[in-house]
């Protein structure tokens, strides 16, 4: 989870202008729903599903997408 954060981060800093608001929420988005499909694949069974994994969100948070350099 550490490397997702540090890269999720970096994402945000770089892209996070003025009116890429909904861009970085749906990068997010789609961060959230392809971590899941990955984590889910590790085993023969699913081993995680959607309360497993947001259980494991509240243990260990994804950071928010948010603008960080006003262009305007």
């Amino acid at each position: 989870m550490r490397f997702t954060v540090a890269k999720l981060r970096g994402h945000y800093g770089y892209y996070g202008v003025t009116d890429n608001g909904k861009c970085l929420a749906n990068f997010a988005f789609e961060v959230r729903r392809i971590l899941l499909k990955w984590l889910g694949r590790r085993g023969k069974r699913k081993c995680y599903n959607i309360d497993k994994f947001n259980l494991l969100l509240n243990r260990y948070p994804l950071p928010n997408p948010r603008i960080m350099v006003n262009l305007w």
